[in-house]
């Protein structure tokens, strides 16, 4: 996809205590966009330089450490082009197999054999899953917590983006699937906030799954991957007592947005 898109988020967060502050907000591999971004991140009205640390698959996080007071970020990024697709280690397949904190896999073996046992085609399996979850479950918003996986959301029967993400990673890799959980902008999302989708690995390449069908697949950026949400949090704070005070998300594409065909097998650029 080479529609250009525009993303930004604003945080502002009051610290009781000293804390560290580990921010995840940057588009993935963003020099492989060609993208232009900045970054603003300030401290009692203070400009602070944070240390910025890789992650897997091209993510990044900013990380302050600081004493009581109020912090603020500011981040936009322009991309316009698709980035190349990133290569598959078989350490990537292993670990997207195993059961995580949020995503447990190993208690859900017995209940996805019970639905998808007849179906043999790893993307058939892939379709009935993302079309279980979104029809099963209810989203509602504020219905979970920050601490409920995969089996909370199966038995509560609703949820918001990340225990749909939760939910259907959990089930493909109980289906021997390796599956992982991605942080993205979501053009088209409304109301507009963070968002949380899936990744299956078949054919030799990652496919996004989102049975929410908030926003188009085709026109999410990556921000954060890993195993769960315990990976890709957009903001995890270590110490002292942190509040967060406001949230402000933007994510657009210059012209119309794609249309999402739900059959169709799409990668994440």
């Amino acid at each position: 996809m080479d529609t250009t898109r525009v993303v930004a988020a604003h945080l502002r967060v009051t610290v009781a205590d000293q804390a560290r502050l580990a921010f995840q907000v940057g588009i993935s591999n963003p020099a492989e966009f060609g993208a232009t971004e900045s970054i603003e991140l300030a401290f009692d009205g203070s400009a602070r330089q944070p240390v910025e640390i890789a992650t897997a698959h091209g993510g990044r996080i900013w990380l302050l450490d600081c004493l009581a007071g109020t912090v603020t970020l500011d981040y936009r990024a322009r991309l316009s082009t698709a980035a190349p697709a990133a290569p598959v280690l078989i350490s990537d397949e292993l670990v997207y197999l195993r059961p995580s904190r949020y995503c447990e896999s190993d208690r859900l073996v017995g209940f996805a054999q019970r639905h998808f046992h007849d179906i043999r085609d790893p993307q058939d399996v892939l379709a009935a899953v993302s079309s279980w979850v979104g029809t099963q479950l209810e989203y509602v918003s504020g219905s979970s917590g920050p601490t409920d996986g995969a089996i909370d959301t199966l038995l509560a029967g609703r949820g918001v983006c990340r225990d749909y993400a939760h939910l259907a990673v959990g089930l493909l890799r109980a289906m021997q699937i390796p599956a992982r959980l991605v942080a993205v902008y979501a053009p088209g999302l409304s109301p507009m906030d963070f968002h949380a989708v899936a990744e299956a690995y078949i054919e030799g390449a990652w496919f996004v799954v989102d049975g929410t069908l908030l926003a188009p697949r085709s026109s999410l950026v990556r921000i954060a991957t890993g195993r769960d949400a315990a990976d890709t949090s957009f903001l995890s704070t270590y110490g002292g007592e942190v509040q967060l005070d406001s949230i402000d998300v933007a994510a657009s594409v210059e012209g119309d947005l794609p249309e999402d065909d739900v059959q169709a097998l799409v990668q994440l650029q």
